[in-house]
């Protein structure tokens, strides 16, 4: 059994690897020839830009084309091995589907945490260079006020953004502090050009303030602001919850998201982040026990059609469903883990049914 195992184990991952760094090599090749003027532009004309962002743009294409590349390898594994006629040999030796997504289990736990990796660290890791860069996708993200992102800062129902600031964030620019009362409703904001950290309390110079009710704004030399900011962390400063670690998300989860999206946004991520580990071990139980169905030989096309489909459409209904739980629609863990349960209550079926015939 452990012999079966470890052969189909190797069948699936070099099929596995040759697909994954196919199509990531054949994407990014595309996208550096696509936005090779704006990469060669970023240093002078020099080619060695083009690998730096080549190795840059990894990470997310990996992570994207990896799933995908898990099943279309676990397909050509099996329709190779039933059209030699080997999947009735498996059969016949008396292990069962069930037995056999046992064996697999390591090579999806492996692949998971490696899905896992690139999406939580990896991916956050490159995001900041590539904004600076402003390329391709980035374009749209790069931010144009101040050198850097911009800050956001919640103290209580307060959100706070400034511009720009210093390393330590006690010295910040154009600040706009959002007052809001314990609904959430915006009733009082205060813009100042400058905001200084002395003490516990923020020392804001020429500053305005607006007011929820229809009266004229105050304008004032000099303002203390005394709440207790929390920064948002360095490097998600600008709120996008997929290019966040885990624990971006936990500290933007904790602190209401400062103001940047609804909290219920990062809560979404932060269980997609989890549920992401188990995507390769969805599409080895779907396909197994789709293999009984053709252990002779016969309808490897159609196999490998079905296959296909059912992992297009997991893939689909995850994107709906990600969608919906930032919408707010449904509930975050529904939004993020029920493609999940849904396909794999599908494999239960399918290998439950298979045992019995």
């Amino acid at each position: 059994m452990s012999t079966i195992g470890w052969m189909l184990t190797r069948m699936i991952v070099t099929r596995f690897i040759g697909i994954l760094l196919g199509i990531t090599v054949f994407v990014l090749s595309l996208e550096v020839i696509s936005n090779v003027k704006e990469i060669l532009a970023l240093d002078k004309g020099n080619s060695a830009i083009m690998f730096k962002y080549f190795f840059m743009r990894s990470p997310s294409t990996l992570a994207t084309f990896l799933p995908m590349s898990m099943l279309l390898a676990i397909l050509l594994a099996l329709t190779e091995l039933s059209y030699r006629n080997e999947v009735t040999a498996i059969w016949a030796a008396g292990i069962s589907p069930r037995r056999l997504i046992i064996m697999l289990l390591p090579l999806a736990f492996v692949t998971g945490g490696i899905n896992f990796l690139l999406n939580d660290q990896a991916i956050p890791a490159v995001a900041p260079q590539l904004k600076e860069w402003g390329i391709g996708d980035y374009n749209q993200k790069k931010l144009k006020l101040g050198e850097r992102d911009p800050i956001w800062m919640r103290s209580g129902t307060d959100i706070l953004r400034a511009a720009s600031s210093n390393p330590q964030s006690t010295l910040l620019e154009d600040v706009t502090i959002f007052r809001r009362d314990q609904g959430g409703i915006l009733r009082e904001q205060i813009v100042a050009k400058h905001a200084e950290l002395k003490g516990t309390r923020w020392d804001l110079t020429d500053v305005i303030v607006y007011y929820r009710e229809n009266l004229p704004p105050v304008h004032l030399d000099n303002l203390v602001y005394s709440g207790a900011m929390k920064p948002a962390a360095a490097g998600a400063r600008s709120g996008d919850p997929e290019e966040m670690t885990i624990s971006d998300l936990d500290y933007f989860i904790a602190n209401s998201g400062f103001g940047i999206r609804p909290i219920w946004v990062y809560e979404t991520w932060w269980q997609k982040r989890i549920s992401l580990a188990f995507a390769t071990l969805v599409m080895i139980t779907v396909c197994i026990p789709m293999a009984t169905r053709f252990r002779r030989g016969g309808g490897l096309g159609l196999l490998f059609a079905t296959g296909v489909g059912l992992g297009f459409l997991f893939f689909v209904t995850d994107g709906i469903a990600l969608t919906m739980g930032e919408l707010g629609f449904v509930k975050p863990w529904m939004a993020a883990w029920m493609p999940v349960l849904s396909f794999g209550a599908l494999a239960t079926a399918l290998s439950l049914r298979t045992d019995r015939v």
